[in-house]
């Protein structure tokens, strides 16, 4: 009988910061990573934070500024990461609104419009784009959801939709 390999059921350690979850990157993905990142950091209003959380770059309220969340982890607005096959791009703010129009900070249909008129095939979960290269994206229409809310009015969104408001 062949011996059989023995699996760690050590984790992997995450990085903690940026900079050593970019190094952890093979230079492909880093490089794709780093060109995202910068397209967020354009559009994102002021008053984000940048951290770490889940594995991947998250932007977000700080728990030290609001830390009444669900799942007891910083508000995230957007969140970006490397996966194997692909890379995702979280877009918190894109959840589709019962009013489904532009006026809404989260719209989701501004995403489908634009691809579409774009001939971009959009690859979306629920608040995910999924992308291999920054052209297979949208980039006006991504840097707009990106740029709708400010961290006060997403959080006065999000104490509504959770009913703490």
């Amino acid at each position: 009988m062949a011996a059989r390999k023995s699996r760690s059921n050590a984790k992997a350690v995450r990085p903690t910061t940026v900079a050593a979850y970019l190094a952890s990157l093979t230079p492909e993905k880093r490089t794709v990573i780093e060109e995202a990142r910068a397209l967020v950091h354009r559009h994102i209003p002021k008053g984000y934070a940048e951290f770490m959380n889940w594995g991947v770059i998250n932007w977000g309220i700080p728990l030290d500024e609001f830390s009444n969340t669900y799942n007891g982890q910083p508000l995230c607005y957007v969140a970006l990461g490397a996966k194997k096959n692909y890379n995702s791009l979280y877009l918190m703010g894109a959840y589709e609104t019962s009013s489904g129009d532009y006026t809404t900070p989260f719209s989701q249909k501004l995403l489908v419009d634009s691809f579409k008129k774009a001939g971009k095939r959009l690859d979306m979960g629920k608040c995910c784009l999924h992308f291999k290269e920054l052209d297979d994206l949208e980039l006006t229409s991504v840097g707009k959801v990106i740029a709708m809310s400010t961290p006060k009015e997403y959080l006065a969104y999000y104490k509504r939709v959770k009913g703490l408001a």
